[in-house]
């Protein structure tokens, strides 16, 4: 039990390290938009934690032999799950229990975000992320699945906001992929930007950064449109882990921006 604690533990350290649960600053946000009750913000937040260990988790699974083999993932972290395997078998399905048990006594339709959320995750890790275009799509549909935890039925004003959640994640995985393009290219995985190369991958990301303002503009204000119009002008170059971040920094007021709009009953 206290390896599976540390194995959960280390998975929290590391993706909150690296921003990478932002879903969940998103989901918080949508449900404050759509004015959810305390408890009802409360439980789903908790479920939405839950959830992203629970994904994160079985992505490190997948990825193990992989990260074993990389210089520059967390050592100490990949190291002590290759060890204790069985007790990263346990983390899961204990996560994955207190998921469905959480899902089915709350309801509200927490059951489908775990299948879906989960499922194309677990789908992503294993054999998706391998799969040009795919890659990308299935990011899209995983951003729109996980913060889906904050939008109850009845709320349907929220799927505004997750459609959106879509089109960003689709910029992210873009640039995430051009990232890893080099080391995905050498061990033989052909994601989007192995197949399709860096200047083409580089437009891809543009146009779906400039799909993100017309949604925007669209769904709910021109004015909404400046950050992903900003994002899309922004040159594409150094370190393209710091370009994720600042690309991040941008949109992420955007989502704020439509929140607001919904919360004051403009949308």
């Amino acid at each position: 039990m206290a390896d599976a604690l540390r194995i959960i533990a280390d998975v929290a350290r590391f993706r909150l390290r690296r921003l990478e649960m932002a879903n969940l600053v998103a989901a918080v946000a949508i449900m404050v938009s759509l004015r959810l009750p305390m408890s009802e913000l409360l439980a789903r937040t908790l479920f939405g934690v839950l959830l992203n260990l629970l994904v994160y988790l079985n992505n490190d699974w997948f990825d193990l032999e992989d990260d074993l083999a990389s210089s520059t993932r967390d050592r100490e972290k990949t190291e002590f799950l290759a060890a204790h395997r069985p007790a990263g078998v346990q983390a899961q399905l204990g996560l994955l229990g207190a998921l469905v048990g959480f899902a089915v006594i709350w309801g509200g339709g927490l059951l489908a975000v775990l299948i879906v959320g989960a499922g194309v995750c677990a789908a992503y890790s294993k054999l998706l992320k391998r799969r040009p275009f795919v890659d990308v799509a299935a990011m899209m549909v995983w951003g729109a699945a996980m913060p889906a935890v904050a939008v109850p039925p009845g709320y349907e004003v929220g799927w505004l906001l997750l459609v959106q959640l879509a089109l960003f994640s689709g910029v992210f995985e873009s640039i995430q992929v051009l990232r890893d393009r080099e080391g995905d290219a050498r061990i033989g995985v052909r994601t989007t930007a192995v197949v399709l190369g860096a200047g083409p991958t580089q437009a891809l990301a543009r146009v779906l950064m400039l799909i993100c303002a017309g949604y925007a503009a669209w769904m709910f204000h021109p004015l909404i449109a400046i950050g992903p119009l900003c994002a899309a002008m922004m040159p594409i170059g150094g370190e393209l882990s710091k370009y994720w971040h600042r690309v991040r920094f941008i949109l992420g007021p955007t989502l704020l921006a439509e929140c607001a709009m919904i919360y004051l009953g403009w949308v």
